[in-house]
């Protein structure tokens, strides 16, 4: 059976990268006592799938991740729901847990993008920051580097826009990005063209758009 479960990923686990979450995922499952789906070869591994990478230091309001479990389908997924929270450590919370086809794509390859929220922690004015986020809409080409190759940021940003200030009268930023296999707009990167300081933020990624979503 192939479990689909949403997720957040909070508190100290922001700061766990993306190979030690999977190994927190497997504790999790194996003190629920689910029997995981292991593959074949000299070295098994669980059959688990994150949807995307989430950068060190980000929250992750949304996540989402396929398990595959050895047992019959048809079980309420509220079951596994239950047993999945009382089994995770602090900061990871169940939010929905839903049994989907085993031959659908792997999870990977149906991310079509991402929604983000921006927190700034230094003061800024708001008109001027609403000015520079229109400016770079308006920009037909954002050429950046990485890894030593140049390439063009603009087609990536799906959206950017101005939310109202949080309740501790800090600026926030809605970004929607393009998360495709080759195809993947960073944050970090948004905000380097804007000129503000990736450090002087906090990040959250708030939704993964699914193509199958789009339909």
């Amino acid at each position: 059976m192939r479990l689909r479960i949403t997720f957040s990923k909070s508190g100290a686990l922001r700061y766990t990268g993306h190979l030690d979450l999977h190994k927190i995922w497997e504790r999790t499952v194996r003190r629920a006592d689910l029997p995981l789906v292991y593959s074949q070869g000299f070295h098994p591994q669980p059959k688990m799938q994150l949807a995307s990478a989430l950068p060190l230091g980000f929250l992750g309001r949304a996540e989402v991740m396929d398990i595959w479990l050895d047992v019959q389908p048809g079980n309420p997924p509220l079951q596994y729901k239950n047993l999945l929270q009382q089994a995770a450590p602090p900061g990871l919370t169940i939010l929905e847990v839903e049994e989907v086809d085993t031959r659908l794509p792997a999870l990977q390859t149906q991310v079509d993008s991402a929604d983000y929220e921006v927190v700034l922690l230094d003061p800024v004015d708001r008109q001027a920051l609403s000015q520079s986020l229109s400016a770079l809409l308006n920009t037909a080409c954002l050429e950046r580097q990485r890894r030593g190759k140049t390439y063009d940021l603009r087609p990536l940003i799906e959206s950017l826009s101005l939310l109202p200030e949080d309740a501790s009268g800090a600026q926030r930023i809605a970004m929607r990005l393009s998360a495709r296999e080759g195809a993947t707009g960073r944050p970090e990167e948004v905000l380097g063209a804007l000129g503000i300081p990736f450090e002087s933020t906090r990040i959250e990624r708030t939704r993964l758009i699914l193509k199958s979503e789009l339909k």
